[in-house]
């Protein structure tokens, strides 16, 4: 289990990297707000400790900003003690939150407690890893992704980031993914305004397995908002907000 611990005071960063360490856990780390987001979209961790303090995005910022792509528990552990502080950071999507100063035994309990979870949520995944919709069935877990009846199915070539984004919508099917959270997703908190590169993707993906990538069934967009996957392949043409021609952004980054 990879957990990623972000605060700014580097005393206690140190100390809790090497007990984490010890129990054996992978750890990585994150000095400020912003780091963290760039560390998470890098290393998807199972689990983040989370002060609240940190310069340049504090850390109801982190929340928000990997809520919209990522369901890995989130522990607080900070100094704020006031009871506005808490609920606002268990509403904005943590699960927990502890006061500084807290015992190494409590901290480890509680993530213990948290990462108990993330394991049960895993298995249940893992018995359904495929998501079919139309003549597509896409493979989470082997990242691949086929077109056709039984007995004559064909694997669609996808590149990386295609993947990444076909992945984001099948894990959130049925519920919009904003652009921002997509973006920060795959690219990193600084590609937030390059909308380009998702209407470019987005293409690329309904050329590839929608029937009609003109009028599509699946990969639909939510005006002035983002994409949603349509598994049912509801009536409507889905390109609403999107330019008949999508151009090619300028060297597209690729993670």
């Amino acid at each position: 289990m990879k957990i990623l611990v972000a605060d700014d005071d580097p005393q206690f960063l140190k100390a809790l990297k090497i007990t984490l360490h010890s129990q054996g856990y992978g750890i990585v780390t994150a000095r400020d707000g912003v780091e963290c987001i760039t560390v998470a979209v890098q290393e998807h961790p199972d689990l983040f400790v989370l002060d609240l303090g940190m310069p340049r995005m504090d850390g109801m910022g982190v929340i928000q900003g990997v809520r919209g792509w990522t369901d890995a528990p989130i522990l607080v552990v900070s100094g704020r003690t006031d009871a506005r502080e808490k609920v606002a950071a268990l509403d904005a999507g943590a699960d927990d939150y502890v006061t500084k100063p807290v015992s190494i035994d409590e901290l480890l309990a509680r993530i213990r407690a948290l990462l108990r979870r993330v394991s049960q949520e895993n298995a249940a995944k893992n018995e359904t890893p495929l998501v079919r919709f139309g003549d597509v069935t896409v493979d989470l877990n082997a990242h691949a992704v086929f077109r056709g009846g039984a007995g004559r199915e064909t694997r669609v070539r996808l590149t990386p980031t295609e993947w990444k984004v076909l992945e984001v919508l099948v894990r959130n099917a049925g519920r919009l993914v904003t652009r921002h959270d997509m973006l920060t997703s795959i690219w990193g908190a600084q590609h937030v305004r390059d909308t380009g590169y998702l209407r470019l993707y987005i293409s690329q993906l309904r050329k590839k397995i929608e029937p009609d990538p003109s009028h599509p069934r699946y990969l639909k967009t939510e005006t002035g908002m983002g994409y949603r996957l349509d598994t049912s392949g509801g009536a409507g043409d889905g390109t609403a907000g999107d330019p008949g021609s999508v151009p090619s952004p300028a060297a597209p980054p690729t993670r």
